[in-house]
This record gives C-alpha cells, sequence and structure tokens, in this order.
C-alpha cells in the first residue's frame, strides 16, 4: 500500500512525536504540528490524507479548527482526541464531520484502529483487495464502522445477522435486542445502524440503568436554563442530540417506570419537550433496545409498559448464548488470538486441540466477553508457544461447593440462593475470590449478592 499521510496537531510535543514515532513504524508518512498556526501551513504544503486533531490547543478551540479545516479541505479525513470530551461535545464532532473522537489517555494501537477505519486508507487497502476472496459475515467496510468483533459459523448466528442487516434496510423501523450479558447486543445494534440509511448520522448508546433516576428527563430530553437548581445553562437531550440518527437504549428494562410514558410519548409522536419548556421540538430518530430480561415478565408484575414494550418491539432479534451455539466457540478463539496478538505486537500462539475440547464443555455465563477476556488474561500470563487448558482456568474448576440445601418443603430461590453463598463462603474460609469460583459467578455478582441478602462477612479479603 502507498504511505497514508497523516498530519497531528497537537500541543503537547511528547504526544506527537511519541505519535510519529510509532505511526512511522507502520508505514504511514507523519507530519507533526503544535500550534494551529504550523498545522494550517502544513496542511497547504502536504496535504495530508489524515489529521489528528487535539480539541484543547492555544489560541483556538479545537472544534472550531475542525469547522474551518473541513470547510477547506472536505475529504480529509479527521479524528479528534481529547481528554475532556462528553457525549455532546463528541457528538458535535461527528456531527462536523469528524471521523472518529478518541479520549486521551489512549493506546497506540486506538489511533492506529482509527486511522485503519477511515474511508482513505479503506479505499487504498480495496485497491490491494479487489482480486481477494474471502468469506466474511459482515462487509469490511461495516465491520470497520461497527468497531467491534463479530464472527460465528453456527446457523443461529448467521440467522441472527440476516435478521439485523434485513432491519437495518429499514431506517426507521424499531428493533428490540435481547440475549444475555456478553453476546453482542450492542455489536448487533451498530451493524443496524450503519447498514441503513441513517449510517452517516449519530450513533448514541444511552444506558438506561447509569443514570440517576433524578435526572433521567434532563438527560433523555434536555433542559432549559433555570427549569431546576443546577440548570445554569440550556442543554440538549439524548433525543435531540441524536436527531436524524440511531438511538441505542441499553438496559431498556431497568428504567424507570414513570419515564417509561415520557419516553412512549417522545417515539410516538417524534416530538420532545425540555423540562421546563413548553415548547415542542421535532425530532426524526430510530430506536434500538437491547435488555437481558424477559420484558414480559415485567409486563406481568406491572414494571413495565406494554404499550412502551409493543412500540419499540416491532421486531425481536434474540442472540443466543455462547453455550447453545459451541462452533462459534473455535473461530471466535482463532480470532481473539490472532488480534489480540497484532494489537500486542506479539506473534500469535498455537492452538492445542485439547484446550479446544475443554471449551466446548464450558457452559460461558458470561458469553462472548468472557471467551475475550480468557483469551487476553492466557495472552499476558503464558509465555508457551501454544496455549493450553491449563492457561484457561473455568469457572467452578478446582472444587465445588459441598451443599446440602434443606428446603423444608420452601421453594423461594431466594431463600436457597443465600444459603449457597454462605455455605460456599464458609468452605472458602470467607475468600470471596475462591466463593465466587465455586458458585460460577464473577467477584462482583458474589459481593453485590452478599449485600442483597445481607449476610455478615467475619473474615475476607
Amino acid at each position: 500500500m502507498d504511505e497514508l499521510k497523516v498530519l497531528i496537531l497537537d500541543d503537547e510535543s511528547r504526544i506527537t512525536e511519541k505519535l510519529k514515532y510509532h505511526l512511522e513504524k507502520r508505514k504511514f508518512k507523519v507530519f507533526t504540528a503544535n500550534t494551529p498556526n504550523e498545522g494550517f501551513e502544513l496542511l497547504e504544503k502536504k496535504r495530508p490524507g489524515v489529521l489528528i486533531l487535539d480539541v484543547m490547543l492555544p489560541g483556538m478551540n479545537g472544534l472550531d479548527i475542525l469547522d474551518k479545516v473541513k470547510k477547506e479541505y472536505p475529504n480529509l479525513e479527521i479524528i479528534m482526541i481529547s481528554g475532556y470530551g462528553d457525549m455532546e461535545m463528541v457528538i458535535q464532532a461527528m456531527r462536523q464531520g469528524a471521523s472518529d473522537f478518541i479520549r486521551k489517555p489512549f493506546q497506540i494501537m486506538d489511533i492506529q484502529l482509527a486511522i485503519e477505519r477511515t474511508e482513505k486508507f479503506l479505499r487504498m487497502q480495496s485497491k490491494l483487495e479487489e482480486a481477494e476472496n474471502r468469506e466474511v459475515l459482515v462487509s469490511k467496510e461495516l465491520e470497520s464502522m461497527i468497531e467491534k468483533d463479530f464472527v460465528g459459523d453456527s446457523p443461529q448466528i448467521k440467522r441472527v445477522l440476516q435478521m439485523a442487516l434485513k432491519a437495518a434496510e429499514d431506517g426507521d423501523v424499531n428493533v428490540l435486542v435481547t440475549g444475555e450479558n456478553g453476546t453482542g447486543k450492542e455489536i448487533i445494534s451498530r451493524i443496524m445502524h450503519f447498514g441503513s440509511p441513517r449510517k452517516k448520522q449519530v450513533f448514541a448508546p444511552v444506558n438506561s440503568s447509569a443514570i440517576p433516576e433524578s435526572l433521567l428527563e434532563s438527560e433523555f430530553f434536555g433542559h432549559v436554563k433555570g427549569a431546576f437548581t443546577d440548570a445554569r445553562e440550556e442543554k440538549k437531550g439524548y433525543f435531540e442530540l441524536a436527531n436524524k440518527g440511531t438511538l441505542f437504549l441499553d438496559e431498556i428494562a431497568d428504567m424507570p417506570y414513570v419515564l417509561q410514558a415520557k419516553l412512549l410519548r417522545a417515539i410516538e409522536e417524534n416530538r420532545i419537550k425540555r423540562v421546563g419548556s413548553n415548547k415542542e421540538i421535532p425530532v426524526d430518530v430510530r430506536i434500538i433496545s437491547a435488555t437481558n430480561k424477559n420484558i414480559e415478565e415485567l409486563i406481568t408484575e406491572q414494571k413495565f409498559r406494554i404499550d412502551l414494550f409493543h412500540r419499540i418491539n416491532t421486531i425481536e432479534i434474540n442472540i443466543p448464548p455462547l453455550r447453545e451455539r459451541k462452533e462459534d466457540i473455535k473461530p471466535l478463539l482463532l480470532h481473539f488470538v490472532n488480534s489480540i496478538a497484532k494489537k500486542k505486537g506479539k506473534q500469535a500462539p498455537q492452538i492445542s486441540e485439547a484446550l479446544i475440547k475443554k471449551l466446548y464443555q464450558y457452559h460461558f455465563p458470561g458469553n462472548v466477553r468472557e471467551l475475550k477476556n480468557m483469551v487476553e488474561r492466557a495472552m499476558i500470563l503464558s509465555d508457551n508457544a501454544t496455549l493450553l487448558p491449563e492457561d484457561f482456568p473455568l469457572r467452578g474448576e478446582g472444587g465445588s461447593v459441598n451443599v446440602a440445601v434443606d428446603t423444608n418443603g420452601n421453594l423461594n430461590i431466594d431463600n436457597h440462593e443465600k444459603q449457597l453463598i454462605e455455605q460456599a463462603l464458609k468452605q472458602t474460609e470467607f475468600n470471596q475470590t475462591k466463593a465466587s469460583v465455586l458458585l460460577g459467578i464473577s467477584r462482583d455478582a458474589l459481593k453485590r449478592k452478599i449485600k442483597k441478602f445481607g449476610i455478615e462477612i467475619t473474615k475476607g479479603i
């Protein structure tokens, strides 16, 4: 491939020089500038294909530079970097034409991958690969856009992809993605966005369970100055920020009931009102939601509105857990080994058949995400040329909980879950790490359950 010219504009010379050193090793032609004036001179003289631009610069804001550069060099790919970017800044940069936004501190690989996702790089690369005929689940362009791993051979995952691509063709239909944690719900949602007519617009992911309930309405619909005590200035909400694009509502089942009616109205009427204002603002947003819970059960328990469920559920895509599509384990394992080796600048190790057999027998409560974490851990800790079964310790391995749960006719799940946790803690002398392994759950999950059941820890780490 011909060398791609890259200009780095950042006021910190240690950053520009470090990036220059590493990117030149990766066959890019790199120029650096520490002031806007230097940057504009190099843009005119060198005509780079990619500009890496810091938001905070002396004398001129990076977003203003972005606006000016895009007007003068509309075909230039611009990657923004900043240690201060909130979601509104990110979306504003993307709207002004940035191709990517990376927060400091970052790894060199983050910048390299951002460059490799640009259309300039892909266009140059495609000239060398036009004759290449490789089987992939998604196109290289789409794969670069979703910034995620999507690999699998099973009929189940291929059906999921087929549904997602079909749903993507209609840029307005609302989709509900269901599945256990770690199955790839956000990946599928990104595929639907970037494969749709809205692909040039914003994809705005929002974790519905991570926002304090007191701020939910303001976060989704925005507020006017003075709407409440801390409303010192006007603010746009997620609906306005994602206008013309896709709003991805993760953990939708955890959204407070009181907000669900307002969300329903916004979706039905395509209009919102900022907190403290009576003015209606038109919005055009595609909604993709995701959950790992059974919403129909929540409807029965009156914790989720049935009318909202039907509105977000025009199409439902369920991603099966990894244990139900075990033929995906080997291709995923190979993919993660190769991609992590490339990221860490190491040679990819071989994979023993005994390891593959061991993983096929595992139930993967953490699904694809758990497998990826296993591979990364093994490749950090192992110096062997071949990955072996002992490089992959599994949950519950090396022991089991000696249980004799006495139900006494009481079949309440919570009661017996508490008993199991107490026995695991006693058996491991209150070592929470070992107890979590015996129970087949993460230590964080164990700590949450200890708090939930009010279990007293007399020892522990």
